[in-house]
């Protein structure tokens, strides 16, 4: 069966791609979560649009990658959250969360996928996020949480 890929699917490929994965796979996992659509023709023309957006988004190679290593690490970014008297969070702060911080304080856009947290934030104070640029570079930056 082959397929687009519309989003970055381990072990498999990144959106813009044309597979051939057996119809189970596609048909029961890959069309209904939105990971991929069915290649025809006219789908193929999607994925030039597909490639150029991937394209704006992507590092370009190492090193671009540390260059924006240290513009990210210049960055103070500051997340607000609804938290308690103790310091607690209702809830917890989100990649999401973490990925807008960082653009609304002058960072380029990271995508959400690329962020990692040790633990999850639940508290008020300053966390240490990672950022995955490449496969050999990584961001370390602080992050202070504030109540909101």
């Amino acid at each position: 069966m082959k397929l687009i890929l519309t989003t970055q699917v381990d072990k498999l490929g990144i959106a813009g791609d044309i597979v051939d994965v057996r119809p189970g796979y596609g048909r029961n996992f890959l069309l209904p979560q939105g990971h991929a659509i069915m290649w025809t023709k006219g789908a193929e023309k999607q994925i030039d649009g597909i490639k150029r957006a991937r394209d704006a988004r992507e590092i370009r190679g190492i090193d671009h990658a540390g260059e924006i290593r240290t513009q990210l690490e210049g960055l103070s970014v500051r997340v607000k959250a609804r938290a308690g008297e103790s310091g607690t969070l209702f809830g917890a702060v989100t990649t999401s969360m973490l990925a807008q911080a960082v653009k609304s304080a002058g960072g380029p856009a990271i995508d959400k996928r690329s962020i990692s947290v040790a633990k999850p934030i639940k508290t008020l104070g300053t966390h240490q996020i990672s950022i995955k640029l490449h496969d050999a570079v990584t961001a370390h930056i602080p992050v202070e949480v504030v109540a909101a």
